[in-house]
């Protein structure tokens, strides 16, 4: 007899107890790890009106009501090098605590529950040939051991039947964390710091670049730049979370 998956997590944690991440309470049968169901149900979609080509929340609940391709102040100053940009969720707890646990304490078995999230909220457009991770640079990926936007992209890749290729997009120079700068810097930090390898691999292709957090969109918008003077048709972008 096969004994129930949610039996499992319970006897395991009878075992070996473990607290949620957030409150503190006791996991049992709680299917996501390090948090406790009730704790994970807070995540919910960012509901605001935004805007439509970089997709961030506008103040107004009404402002796309009678204009709804409004787009915000950058976007209309300065418009961005990729397509679209999808980031459903705000950065903030539990999805902030979760994403530290994943990104900078090596708890990949969150990559799973955290990329269903993204796929939970929608299909990507229909056009798209294949999935491609923000890169990190080689240095980080050796402290780090992985990169946790390609993670995020194998799993979405598997639930949209999508392929994710070996990626010819290369992180070339060693960057401050864009955390710790100011915008002016961000957008500095970042340039000229990806390159294409393999053209051909993306040459007339409609790409769907795939990151964690999206803080300005400096890193995405400059790997769309990279990418589209490589050839690329188009560039969409999917990102778990946005600073708000």
């Amino acid at each position: 007899m096969t004994i129930p998956a949610r039996w499992l997590r319970r006897i395991l944690h009878a075992v070996f107890p473990m607290p949620c991440r957030l409150c503190g309470q006791a996991l049992r049968d709680d299917p996501i790890p390090f948090f406790c169901r009730p704790c994970w149900s807070r995540i919910t979609p960012i509901e605001s009106p935004a805007c439509p080509r970089c997709a961030r929340p506008f103040p107004s609940p009404h402002a796309l009501s009678h204009s709804p391709g409004h787009l915000c102040g950058d976007c209309r100053r300065r418009p961005p090098a990729y397509h679209l940009a999808r980031t459903p969720f705000a950065y903030q707890s539990p999805l902030k605590e979760a994403i530290v646990l994943f990104k900078y304490h090596g708890k990949t078995q969150l990559a799973l529950p955290l990329a269903q999230l993204i796929a939970g909220t929608g299909a990507p457009p229909a056009d798209i040939d294949a999935i491609l991770a923000v890169p990190l640079h080689p240095r980080r990926l050796r402290e780090r051991e992985f990169n946790q936007s390609l993670l995020l992209a194998r799993h979405l890749g598997r639930r949209w039947n999508l392929p994710v290729p070996p990626s010819p997009l290369r992180r070339t120079r060693l960057t401050p964390p864009q955390t710790t700068l100011t915008r002016r810097e961000r957008l500095k930090n970042l340039r000229r710091c990806f390159a294409v390898t393999a053209p051909a691999a993306i040459e007339g292709k409609t790409l769907l670049l795939v990151d964690d957090v999206f803080t300005t969109g400096a890193t995405v918008n400059e790997c769309a730049k990279t990418l589209r003077r490589a050839g690329a048709k188009a560039v969409y972008v999917c990102t778990l979370a946005r600073m708000v």
